[in-house]
C-alpha cells in the first residue's frame, strides 16, 4: 500500500480512465474513501475481462483507500441490459450460490481482506439486503425518486427499446436495483465512489442521483474504457472461448500463451493496464520493444507479470519449464524424460483418447478433438500443417500405434508454429 499514490493520475497514465464525475479527483486527494465495484455472478469463475475492475480495486487499495467488492447475488437474478443485445437467462439460487463462492475465492487472491488493515477490503452480496425487501417498499422508497423519463434517456435502455427483442420490465428496473446498491453501501459503509466499465456509466449516475435525492450527500463515479484488440476481435476470447481465471477452465499454460501471443499494439496497451509495473519500467520496455520487436520482450514480460499475478510464481515457474521444453528445440526428448505429474501441472492442453488402437491419423485428430472434423483433419494434413512427435504427417492413411507413443502414453501434435496439443492414450 502506498498512500502517496494519486489514484486518478495512476489510472490516467495506464489508460484505465474514461469518464469521471466532476469533483472526484479533488475529493480522492482530500481524504481516504471507500469505493466499490460490482461483479456479475453468471459463472463460478471470473475471466480476464474481470481483471480490469479487479485492478481498479487493487489500485484503490494501493492508494490507501478502502475497496469493496460487491457480488450481485440479487442482480444476477435480474440481468443487466448494459452492453447486451438481448435478455440473458436468469439464474436459480443454488447456481448463484455456487458462482458466488467461486468468485469470492478468486477475489481473495488479489485484495487484502485483513480486518487489521484500516483499508482492508470488504466483500458484500446484494442479495443480503434485497432478500427481505418487499416490492411495495422498493417502489415507494426507491422508485419514486427516479423518473421514467430519466431512466429511458439512458443509452443502454434506448438501444434495447429500439431493438427487435425489446426490453422486459425486469431489465428496465435494473438501474434502480444497482442504484440502490450504491445507496445501501453509502449509508452502511460510507461508500461514496463506484467504479466499473464504461458501459456501466448510466447505472452509476443513477446511483449518485438516488443518493443525492434521498439526502445522503454527494457520491461519485468513474469508469475505465472497455478493452479492445487491435485486430477488431473481442478481448479475452480465443478459438476455445473465454480465457478464465479458474485454472480448471483455462489452464495456466493456455493463460500464459494468451498474453505471450498478444499483438505488438495490444501488448503496449495491456502491459500498462494488466500489470503493476511502474511507469518508468514500462516506458523502458516499450522503447526497447520498438527498437527490436522481433525479440517480443514486451509480450514475454506481460505474460510473466499477469500469469504470476493470477496463478502465482510457483505455477509460473512450472509453465516456464514446460515452455522451454516444448519450444526450446527438443520437445520429444522433453516429453520422454519428464514425469506425467510435471506435464499435467504445466497445464499444456491435454486431450484424452480411448478409442480404437492402432488408429488412422485422420480419425485420431478428429476423435481426440485436435480438429473438429475428419474433413478439416484431412485438409490440414494435405496442406502440410500437422506434425506428430515433430515429424510432419504427409499421408492421410498414416496409422498411429504403440511405437509412436512418447513416455508410453503421449502424442505431441503441432499445428503450425504455435498450436500444441498433447494427446493422452487411455487404455
Amino acid at each position: 500500500m502506498n498512500s502517496e499514490i494519486n489514484l486518478i493520475n495512476e489510472l490516467r497514465w495506464r489508460g484505465m480512465l474514461q469518464d469521471c464525475m466532476p469533483g472526484t479527483e479533488e475529493w480522492l486527494n482530500k481524504e481516504k474513501i471507500t469505493g466499490y465495484v460490482g461483479f456479475d455472478p453468471t459463472s463460478d469463475s471470473l475471466h480476464i475481462g474481470s481483471l480490469v475492475p479487479i485492478l481498479l480495486l487493487v489500485h484503490l487499495q494501493r492508494a490507501g483507500h478502502r475497496p469493496v467488492a460487491l457480488v450481485g447475488g440479487a442482480t444476477g437474478m435480474v440481468g443487466d441490459p448494459s452492453g447486451k443485445s438481448e435478455e440473458r437467462n436468469l439464474l436459480d439460487e443454488a447456481t448463484l450460490q455456487q458462482n458466488l463462492e467461486g468468485i469470492r475465492q478468486q477475489l481473495a487472491r488479489f485484495l487484502d481482506f485483513s480486518s487489521e488493515q484500516p483499508n482492508g477490503a470488504l466483500l458484500v452480496n446484494n442479495y443480503d439486503w434485497f432478500k427481505g425487501m418487499e416490492f411495495l417498499t422498493f417502489i415507494r422508497d426507491v422508485g419514486k425518486h427516479i423518473t421514467v423519463n430519466y431512466m429511458m434517456a439512458k443509452d443502454s435502455v434506448k438501444k434495447r427499446l429500439d431493438s427487435e427483442q425489446g426490453m422486459s420490465f425486469t431489465e428496465f428496473t435494473y438501474q434502480l436495483v444497482q442504484g440502490y446498491d450504491f445507496y445501501w453501501l453509502c449509508t452502511h459503509h460510507n461508500c461514496r465512489l463506484q467504479m466499473g466499465g464504461s458501459d456501466q456509466w448510466g447505472n452509476m449516475v443513477t446511483g449518485t442521483e438516488l443518493i443525492r435525492k434521498k439526502g445522503a450527500g454527494d457520491a461519485y463515479a468513474l469508469t475505465c474504457p472497455l478493452i479492445t484488440k487491435a485486430d477488431g476481435g473481442k478481448f479475452g476470447k480465443t478459438e476455445k472461448g473465454n480465457v478464465w481465471l479458474d485454472p480448471a477452465k483455462t489452464s495456466p499454460y493456455q493463460f500464459y500463451q494468451f498474453w505471450l501471443n498478444a499483438a505488438d499494439e495490444d501488448a503496449e496497451k495491456w502491459i500498462k493496464i494488466f500489470t503493476l509495473l511502474p511507469e518508468s519500467d514500462i516506458t523502458t520496455l516499450i522503447e526497447s520493444h520498438r527498437q527490436q520487436p522481433e525479440a517480443r520482450a514486451l509480450q514475454q514480460r506481460l505474460a510473466l507479470e499477469v500469469t504470476a499475478f493470477v496463478h502465482g510464481k510457483e505455477v509460473l515457474e512450472s509453465i516456464l519449464e514446460t515452455t522451454r521444453g516444448f519450444f526450446g528445440g527438443d520437445a520429444v526428448n522433453f516429453i520422454q524424460n519428464t514425469s506425467p505429474d510435471v506435464l499435467e501441472k504445466s497445464g499444456l492442453p491435454t486431450l484424452p483418447y480411448a478409442g480404437e488402437w492402432p488408429v488412422n491419423v485422420v480419425s485420431l485428430l478428429a476423435a481426440a478433438g485436435v480438429l473438429p472434423s475428419k474433413g478439416e483433419a484431412k485438409k490440414l494434413i494435405q496442406g502440410g500443417g500437422v506434425s506428430i512427435n515433430e515429424k510432419k504427417v504427409t499421408d492421410i492413411q498414416t496409422m498411429i500405434g504403440d511405437a509412436d507413443l512418447l513416455n508410453h502414453q503421449y502424442l505431441l501434435v503441432r499445428r503450425g508454429k504455435k498450436h500444441l496439443d498433447l494427446i493422452v492414450r487411455q487404455s
